[in-house]
């Protein structure tokens, strides 16, 4: 066998059915290119407030699975850095595919497949940004394609009620985890709740989705609360 053959990607996985193809149809084996059994793939999502690491365990959740030789796709939508990229506060950052409306996450993997590139498993970071079709799309590559997909985002948004594509990951993904990094209010109590504050006041009223930060200079910021200040808006003393 030559180098070239050796190297050649050989289709030990479904493809994903047609528009309207309901046929499992395509070649089936026991394992997948990387070794692993087929359907073992798993649909993860990994949710905490702001600050608690998120896009930070996505990096590494990316880098641990391509040190094992895995090959991946890295998504984001409305990173803060609003460019193409995932961005972490402590200055880690790794070139994304920008997810947009029109984006088919299943498109994604066929086109890389059809291109001879293996994919066998999906990083989505800011996936409480993501529509609803985005996370069925999610759903869809574990259960037909056998690629695993690892979420990554918020829970709630500024008014505390659950964002359309968080909660649908909730209904739907085989794994859901809280990260575990705490999260502290000014008084020291565990933060929950991502408060949107403009003009030194929290305001909950609004667009659901704002781009922000939590550096005091932004006009739009973040701060992270427990329950008893999110709810009082107490944003705790300033120095």
């Amino acid at each position: 066998m030559t180098d070239d053959a050796a190297a050649a990607p050989i289709c030990l996985a479904r493809p994903l059915p047609g528009p309207g193809d309901d046929r499992a149809g395509g070649c089936a084996a026991a394992r997948g290119l990387d070794g692993r059994p087929l359907h073992a793939a798993a649909l993860k999502f990994f949710w905490g407030p702001m600050d608690c690491g998120k896009s930070t365990m996505a990096l590494q959740m990316n880098y641990n699975h391509a040190r094992q030789g895995r090959r991946g796709l890295v998504t984001t939508r409305i990173d803060r850095s609003l460019g193409p990229q995932v961005t972490t506060r402590i200055g880690l950052a790794h070139s994304a595919i920008e997810v947009t409306d029109a984006l088919d996450l299943r498109d994604l993997v066929r086109d890389a497949w059809a291109e001879g590139v293996r994919v066998d498993y999906l990083i989505c970071d800011e996936a409480s940004f993501y529509n609803l079709e985005h996370v069925e799309q999610m759903a869809e590559l574990v259960d037909n394609y056998d690629v695993d997909v690892y979420a990554f985002g918020l829970a709630t948004d500024f008014r505390s009620c659950l964002f359309p594509a968080a909660q649908r990951l909730f209904e739907l993904a085989d794994e859901v985890a809280r990260i575990q990094v705490e999260v502290l209010c000014w008084c020291g109590r565990e933060g929950l709740l991502n408060a949107r504050v403009v003009d030194d006041r929290v305001v909950r009223e609004g667009e659901q989705v704002v781009i922000g930060d939590t550096v005091d200079s932004a006009d739009v910021r973040y701060q992270v609360l427990c329950r008893r200040h999110y709810r009082s808006g107490d944003l705790g003393p300033r120095a």
